[in-house]
């Protein structure tokens, strides 16, 4: 089996790496609310998908 003869630099190992990242979430628009939600998904804000409602949401009450 291989192995390297001398150690790879910081600079180098990173150099490697530049591609592996976190990407920002897929979101699109609720047709209904225009919240932005995550595809194929009920929406958080008004629980409707495709059209149809299938969630009830409960507004919250403001505390004194």
């Amino acid at each position: 089996m291989a192995h390297p003869k001398r150690k790879h630099s910081r600079a180098r190992r990173d150099k490697k790496r530049t591609h592996i990242k976190i990407s920002d979430p897929a979101l699109s628009l609720c047709p209904s609310c225009g919240q932005p939600k995550a595809p194929h998904h009920v929406c958080d804000k008004c629980g409707v998908y495709k059209g149809k409602q299938y969630v009830e949401i409960k507004e919250k009450k403001p505390k004194k």
